[in-house]
């Protein structure tokens, strides 16, 4: 099996955030994405292809949008932001909801705030009650010093029925200055 640095920072992640309690606006949930033979075994920037038990090359997979955003999150969870965004830009429904916020979570993450709020945006236009992106919104509005904006967007979740997921709680805890890694 051959082994990354990539591939020893991932499984370092997950072992870490499964010793401590944490939580991750990564998805609906505290759970982190398993990590799996993407980032275990796979060279970085190269996917499991199921069907094929092998690493390719993200355009050559034959995943479909679900597999797709599946590995963008991993890629993301492994602070690869350009790999995952690599993989979301070859999903069939370039428009999901899902697609487009981990796009802005990608760019953001990698530097690139103006890009990110845009998919952020775009993501909320198609689904207005998607708390997760407007918890990743509002982590993006505090880091851009507009901390009223990012208040609204908690307002909103909670508006939404959200006070008891973990959205909600990610931009609470940025709004009280602790810093998130998602």
């Amino acid at each position: 099996m051959k082994t990354t640095y990539a591939s020893i920072s991932a499984l370092s992640l997950v072992l870490t955030m499964s010793a401590i309690p944490v939580f991750s606006a990564g998805s609906d949930s505290t759970e982190p994405p398993k990590a799996t033979e993407t980032t275990i075994v796979c060279e970085e920037g190269m996917i499991w292809d199921e069907e094929l038990q092998e690493c390719v090359v993200p355009e050559e997979s034959s995943m479909n949008d679900d597999q797709i955003y599946n590995n963008a999150r991993e890629f993301a969870y492994a602070g690869q932001y350009d790999n995952a965004i690599r993989v979301l830009n070859l999903a069939a429904n370039p428009h999901d909801p899902r697609i487009l916020n981990y796009l802005g979570f990608a760019n953001r993450k990698a530097g690139r705030m103006e890009i990110g709020m845009e998919f952020y945006r775009q993501a909320l236009d198609a689904k207005p009650d998607y708390i997760l992106a407007r918890s990743y919104m509002g982590q993006a509005l505090i880091q851009q010093g507009d901390i009223a904006a990012a208040q609204e967007q908690l307002a909103i979740i909670e508006s939404f029925g959200g006070r008891d997921t973990w959205a909600y709680r990610a931009l609470e805890l940025a709004l009280d200055g602790e810093e998130s890694t998602y």
